[in-house]
């Protein structure tokens, strides 16, 4: 299962925007990042918002879904970070991290208070002795291709785009217990394990980082 590269009718790119708390001290670790980010867009998908009719996100979620799966991450601290609260959002934290998830919008359309916010550049490193969890049921494994070198930024919105793909495709026996249990993610580098009817692979635009096509990740329960 992938992403969707070319749909027809596509009048004008769409994005979900990632905004990632990043404070000099203490900054998060890299996979904390790639957690909250996972979480935090299906958090967004799931939310009353987007699933009830009339819902605020539930037209741009709509409209969004239509066409090319897109995300942006953006990175904030301080003041900035606080003021990002003022938009409707869903947050999910991991560790020291945070990361928000804001309405789809078009691409070109930003609203004011996270235009200013940097969009590239957001690359951290996991502390020393840094652990994953083991698999567990209920529990979603998103493995980074080994081969893929990105940065903490895109490979935040690969995660986000392999945890919709599940949420959105993976069977209704796997993503049930997943919800019930909130929708806990685990993040690694690695090959996938899972055959590839029991998993969901990203297979990326090409617009940022690494070629288009590129399988950047793959998603599934592992437990």
């Amino acid at each position: 299962m992938t992403t969707p590269q070319d749909l027809p009718g596509e009048d004008e790119p769409w994005a979900l925007s990632l905004v990632a708390r990043v404070e000099r001290d203490p900054a998060p670790a890299h996979t904390d990042v790639l957690v909250a980010a996972a979480r935090a867009v299906v958090l967004l998908l799931t939310d009353e918002r987007t699933t009830a009719p009339g819902g605020e996100f539930h037209d741009a979620v709509a409209a969004w879904r239509g066409r090319r799966i897109r995300k942006i991450t953006r990175r904030a601290r301080g003041a900035r970070w606080g003021r990002t609260a003022q938009l409707p959002h869903v947050e999910a934290r991991c560790g020291d991290a945070a990361v928000r998830a804001f309405a789809p919008h078009p691409r070109e359309e930003v609203p004011a208070l996270l235009g200013p916010l940097q969009v590239g550049g957001l690359d951290l490193a996991d502390p020393e002795g840094f652990r994953v969890p083991p698999p567990a049921p209920g529990l979603l494994t998103v493995r980074l291709c080994p081969d893929v070198r990105m940065t903490t930024g895109k490979a935040a919105a690969q995660v986000g785009h392999a945890a919709q793909l599940a949420w959105e495709q993976l069977p209704a026996a796997l993503t049930g217990p997943w919800a019930a249990g909130g929708f806990g993610v685990r993040v690694l580098t690695g090959a996938p394990v899972l055959p590839v009817g029991g998993r969901v692979d990203v297979r990326d635009g090409g617009f940022t980082e690494v070629p288009p096509g590129t399988v950047t990740a793959s998603a599934g329960f592992e437990g």
